[in-house]
């Protein structure tokens, strides 16, 4: 009996939409292991963007405007500082962050969107 494997099964091929499942466990493992004041900011920054996630969008401009970017967190700290005892200017800065780096993500997953071809 011959035991070599098949020269297509000796190199597996690794499906298009494996990466990107795995890129999406991971950040949301990330995401779930935040800390709980980032925690509770994850659903007003997640309903910012998906409002914000439009065919045309600045969101998706090579340089999006700092001032629209900063109207949009600002828009999510009036909402979020009702919650919080002592909101300050260090509840901004995290908002901030998050925002951009959930833009940055969303970015991201726009650019790939059309590289598929199935």
């Amino acid at each position: 009996m011959d035991k070599r494997l098949p020269y297509y099964m000796t190199y597996p091929m690794l499906l298009p939409n494996d990466d990107e499942k795995s890129m999406r466990r991971d950040l949301d493992y990330m995401k779930s292991i935040y800390p709980r004041t980032a925690k509770r900011l994850l659903p007003y920054v997640e309903e910012e963007c998906d409002r914000m996630e439009y065919s045309g969008s600045m969101m998706y401009d090579e340089y999006p405007d700092q001032l629209q970017l900063r109207m949009m967190c600002r828009r999510i700290y009036d909402q979020a500082s009702q919650e919080e005892d002592r909101p300050g200017e260090w509840l901004m800065d995290l908002i901030q962050v998050m925002v951009y780096h959930e833009l940055c993500q969303r970015r991201c997953e726009y650019r790939n969107c059309g590289r598929r071809f199935y």
